[in-house]
């Protein structure tokens, strides 16, 4: 998994596999025939190498190359399990049964000497039916029991689902996810998600999702009614990956998504993720989570900075289109937002990469405070530790280099870990329980905090380990 230095270009969206073909109808033929078998749809992945994260929104459509979208089943046969933990925040066809029915034939001129015989097999009929109700009378008598069929009701709509299935989950969730299309002055856009964030009408995504719009473009909202809005930026956190918006004219009895607890949240928990993945809104994908904590640096390839989380990992499909929408709970309530997923590469005549069942989500705890932050003063404020460490991956933990950026001083003068007696090449193994292999992994565990939290920083110099407390500083805006 590469990361990249924060101040960097990101890596472009990788390609997908081509399309999987669409099962055919069933072909009609001549009356009275019995219909031939479709034939069984195949779908070739050819082998790529393996490529870095990257955030899955849907750029716009390149005309010489092909779409697709992944798909993923709901493996448990029951309702996913509740996790006991409480919510906080704000507020085609099938197979044809039986022979086709026989074409309709006008009876002919009866031949003389039929009318008996017909007579004798109605009356042969009449009397076998007889026996027959007889026999099952005689039956249900003896065992003081009968059998009753009850036929479903033709109105898909009498047909209840539970609130506890996905079916109950997705329903209640819908309404409240919104598909957006940002479209840049100069042309540059695409498709993204989010999801109605309170009843003032904000909502919540990634800011890659936005960026292209933020400045001098058009944003507009899309309910899963059909009803479009326009929207405008309202703050935007590059390094978190995170951008709040606001309804020009919000609609009356917007209903806010429910936010759970993402630190609650375990590994095998039943997830549920809905966005609009190439484009195609309201779409929903289960799975569940896969690992917590996950470092992940990712980046949308148009901007000149990166966006590093401790994330969650789930196996629930996410493609391009899917970024800034929700992941939810068994429940239904917010746990993460969709940011990114792992590409194998790219390959010839493809331009974005797919769903491979590595999906990335921002904790929700994590974009709550965040979307806090933009909603009260339209900027971000990062913690941070007052050094400068490499971004180089799996070097055995977090160096503080022997200079900065442009030449500047590693380790701030009077900052935290200046405070806390850090010095350039020293190597930041731990933080607080969790291991550091890298700086990235170290940003994306320092961004979990807020300024002033106090943290255990565990680090080795000259071959020796020590520790170190630090309260964490600030840093506002993305500048």
């Amino acid at each position: 998994m590469s990361t990249e230095n924060e101040g960097n270009e990101g890596t472009a969206a990788e390609a997908v596999p081509s399309a999987p073909p669409v099962p055919a109808d069933a072909p009609q033929g001549a009356p009275g025939s019995p219909p031939e078998p479709a034939p069984t749809p195949v779908a070739e992945l050819p082998p790529t190498p393996p490529h870095a994260p990257h955030a899955p929104h849907t750029p716009p459509p390149n005309p010489h190359a092909p779409q697709s979208a992944a798909e993923a089943n709901w493996p448990p046969p029951s309702p996913p399990a509740v996790p006991a933990y409480a919510s906080h925040g704000a507020g085609a066809g099938g197979p044809v049964w039986g022979a086709p029915p026989q074409p309709y034939a006008p009876e002919g001129p009866r031949r003389r000497g039929m009318g008996g015989l017909v007579a004798a097999v109605a009356a042969a009929a009449l009397i076998a039916g007889g026996i027959g109700g007889a026999l099952g009378y005689w039956a249900a008598d003896r065992n003081g029991s009968g059998s009753t069929t009850v036929s479903a009701s033709a109105n898909p709509q009498d047909l209840k689902r539970d609130p506890g299935t996905v079916a109950g989950v997705a329903s209640r969730a819908l309404p409240s996810v919104v598909t957006i299309d940002a479209q840049g002055g100069d042309g540059e856009g695409g498709t993204g998600t989010g999801f109605v964030y309170d009843k003032e009408g904000h909502i919540l995504t990634n800011n890659h999702v936005v960026a292209s719009a933020a400045d001098s473009g058009q944003l507009t909202v899309t309910f899963s009614n059909g009803k479009k809005y326009g929207a405008e930026v309202v703050g935007r956190a590059k390094g978190y990956d995170v951008a709040v918006l606001k309804l020009k004219n919000p609609p009356s009895g917007l209903a806010p998504l429910s936010l759970g607890n993402s630190d609650q949240v375990a590994v095998g928990d039943s997830t549920i993720a809905i966005g609009a993945p190439f484009g195609l809104s309201n779409t929903v994908t289960t799975g569940i989570i896969s690992a917590k904590n996950r470092p992940v640096a990712s980046g949308d390839g148009s901007s000149g900075s990166n966006s590093y989380m401790s994330a969650l990992q789930t196996d629930a499909s996410i493609n391009p289109g899917n970024s800034g929408g929700p992941l939810l709970d068994a429940r239904g309530a917010v746990i993460g937002i969709n940011s990114a997923i792992q590409s194998t590469g790219s390959s010839v005549g493809q331009t974005q990469a797919g769903s491979i069942g590595l999906g990335f989500a921002i904790p929700i705890n994590q974009a709550t405070n965040v979307a806090q932050q933009l909603i009260k003063t339209g900027k971000p404020v990062y913690p941070v530790i007052g050094a400068t460490v490499a971004m180089d991956e799996k070097t055995g933990g977090a160096v503080i280099p022997d200079q900065g950026v442009g030449g500047t001083t590693a380790v701030s003068k009077d900052g935290p870990a200046d405070r806390a007696g850090l010095k350039p090449g020293d190597v930041i193994t731990k933080f607080n329980d969790t291991v550091i292999d890298s700086g990235p992994t170290l940003i994306g565990e320092i961004w979990t905090h807020k300024p002033g939290d106090r943290v255990t920083l565990t680090y080795t110099r000259d071959g020796r380990t020590a520790t170190a407390e630090v309260t964490l500083g600030e840093r506002n805006g993305d500048s």
